[in-house]
C-alpha cells in the first residue's frame, strides 16, 4: 500500500542528499519558519481537537518544538563530527574513530494527546541525524493531523518527509513496510503490536509508552506546593498526558490538608469555576471509559461531567484499593485516586507490584527519603517536589523503561536515537606488525601476553 512512498524515500536517502550539515541545517530552518508562520492554524486545530487554550498550546506544544529546533541548530555541527578514540595495543599503529551515520528511512508514529509536540520533536531528531521520514499522525486528532500534513507538504518534498493520514488500516499497512527505524509514541498495548511488526523485519525501535505514574507525598512535604504542583500535572491537557500523575500515595497525617490545598489550587487555576481553559476528553470512547472508572467510587472532590462537550471536572477519588477498576489501567484523564499510607514501606510494596512507570514524583523535604526513592524504584524519569517539568529540557533525555518504553529522545539524545554510530579502524600500510598472524609459537604467545596484559 505504501511501498512506493518508502522506495522513493530510500532512493532519495541513497542519493546522499540528506547527509551534509548544510542540508540538515537548512531543513531545520525551513521547519522552524513553517511552524512559526502556521502557529495560529496549529493553535486553532488544537482548540478544535482538544479544546486546548492558546496558552497551553504554546506552552506544551508549539513553544517546546521551536525550542527543540533551536537547540539542534546550535549543536548539530558538533554532533555530526567523527570522534577520535584511543586505539588499543592490538590496533597500533592504526587510528580509531566513531563515525555517525543516519539509519535511512524512518517511520514516526505520533499520538493524539500532544499531536504537535510528539510529532515534530522526533522529526527534528530524524532530520538532524540525516534521515528521510514518513510521519503518521493520529486520526483521533484529525484537525491537527490535517494541519501537520499541510505544513510538511508545503515545506519538504515528499521523497524527503511525507505525512500519511488515516487510522488503524494505515498504521497496519505502514508497519508492513521495510523501514530502517521506527519511533512510536502511544500505549503499551499498541507498542507491543509495533514491536512485534518491527521484529519480523529486525527493525530497531524506540517506544515511548506510558503506565501508572505515582505521586508520593510524605509527612515532611510542603503541602501547599505539593497540592498545587500535583494539580498542575493532573489538569494539564485534562490529564491526557503520558507522564501525568496517575495516583497519589500520601501519608495519612497530611492527607486532609492536601485535599484542602488541592481544592484551593483548583480555585486559583479555574477562577470562579470557569472551566473554559480545561481541555476536553479526546472522543466519546475515552470519555465514557473515564466515567465508568469513576462509577461507584468515593468522590472527595469534583466528579461532575458535561456530556455535551466531553468535559470531566478535576476529581479526587478516595478509598481505592489495588483491586479497584481505576487502579487496573492508566487513567489518562483528570481523575486522581488517593491512597493513604502510614509507613513508607507500603509505598515501596505497592509501586513495585506494578509495571515500571514512565514517571515518578516525590514531594518530601527529607534528603534520606529522596535518596531512598532514587535507589529503590526504576522509572523513566521524574521530579522531586514537582511534576511534569522534567520533560521540559532539551538537555535531559526523555523515555521509559520496561512496560513504559525503551529508548529516549530530546536534544542530543534525539540525534543519537536516529543515528547509527560506526566504530572504524583506519590502519597504517607503512608497516605490518606480525604478532597477530599464524603460526602462534610459544615465543610469539609469550610476547602477546606481555603486550596485552
Amino acid at each position: 500500500m505504501f511501498k512506493n512512498i518508502v522506495e522513493t524515500q530510500r532512493n532519495f536517502y541513497l542519493s546522499g542528499a540528506t547527509r551534509s550539515y548544510g542540508f540538515r541545517k537548512q531543513a531545520l530552518t525551513k521547519l522552524k519558519k513553517a511552524i512559526i508562520s502556521n502557529e495560529a492554524l496549529l493553535a486553532e486545530a488544537l482548540k478544535k481537537d482538544l479544546n486546548k487554550s492558546p496558552g497551553e498550546s504554546f506552552l506544551c506544544e508549539i513553544g517546546m518544538v521551536l525550542e527543540e529546533i533551536s537547540f539542534h541548530q546550535k549543536h548539530l555541527r558538533n554532533w555530526m563530527k567523527e570522534r577520535r578514540i584511543k586505539p588499543s595495543m592490538a590496533q597500533l599503529p592504526g587510528r580509531c574513530f566513531i563515525s555517525p551515520e543516519p539509519y535511512g528511512v524512518v517511520l514516526i508514529m505520533a499520538p493524539w494527546n500532544y499531536p504537535i509536540n510528539l510529532c515534530f520533536v522526533p522529526l527534528i531528531g530524524a532530520i538532524s541525524a540525516g534521515n528521510t521520514a514518513v510521519i503518521k499522525p493520529s486520526a483521533y486528532a484529525s484537525a491537527t493531523s490535517s494541519v501537520i500534513a499541510k505544513i510538511i507538504a508545503e515545506t519538504f518534498p515528499p521523497d524527503y518527509v511525507r505525512v500519511v493520514e488515516g487510522g488503524r488500516q494505515e498504521n497496519s499497512a505502514l508497519l508492513d513496510e521495510q523501514f530502517d527505524y521506527i519511533f512510536f509514541t502511544g500505549s503499551p498495548e499498541v507498542g507491543r503490536v509495533v514491536m512485534a511488526a518491527a521484529a519480523k523485519k529486525l527493525t530497531p525501535v524506540t517506544l515511548e509508552l506510558g503506565g501508572k505514574s505515582p505521586v508520593i507525598v510524605d509527612e515532611t512535604a510542603n503541602i501547599r506546593l505539593a497540592a498545587k504542583r500535583t494539580a498542575f500535572g493532573k489538569l494539564l491537557n485534562a490529564g491526557q498526558t503520558c507522564i501525568a500523575p496517575d495516583y497519589l500515595l500520601i501519608h495519612e497525617k497530611v492527607k486532609e490538608n492536601f485535599v484542602k490545598e488541592f481544592a484551593k489550587a483548583l480555585e486559583e487555576f479555574l477562577s470562579e469555576g470557569n472551566m473554559a481553559q480545561m481541555c476536553a476528553i479526546i472522543n466519546e470512547k475515552h470519555y465514557e471509559r473515564l466515567k465508568e472508572l469513576m462509577a461507584g467510587e468515593n468522590i472527595l472532590l469534583g466528579g461532575k461531567c458535561d456530556d455535551a462537550r466531553r468535559f470531566i471536572e478535576p476529581t479526587l477519588v478516595d478509598g481505592v484499593t489495588p483491586d479497584s477498576p481505576i487502579m487496573k489501567e492508566e487513567i489518562f484523564g483528570p481523575i486522581l485516586p488517593v491512597i493513604s499510607y502510614q509507613e513508607f514501606e507500603e509505598c515501596i510494596a505497592y509501586i513495585r507490584s506494578l509495571p515500571k512507570a514512565l514517571a515518578l514524583y516525590l514531594f518530601s523535604e527529607n534528603p534520606r527519603t529522596q535518596r531512598k526513592v532514587l535507589d529503590t524504584f526504576s522509572f523513566g524519569g521524574g521530579c522531586i517536589n514537582d511534576t511534569i517539568m522534567h520533560f521540559a529540557n532539551s538537555r535531559m533525555p526523555f523515555g521509559g523503561v520496561g512496560n513504559s518504553g525503551m529508548g529516549s529522545y530530546h536534544g542530543k539524545r534525539s540525534f543519537d536515537t536516529f543515528t547509527h554510530y560506526r566504530s572504524v579502524l583506519r590502519q597504517s600500510t607503512r608497516f605490518d606488525i606480525p604478532l597477530r598472524y599464524m603460526p602462534y609459537t610459544e615465543a610469539k604467545l609469550k610476547l602477546i601476553r606481555k603486550v596485552l596484559r
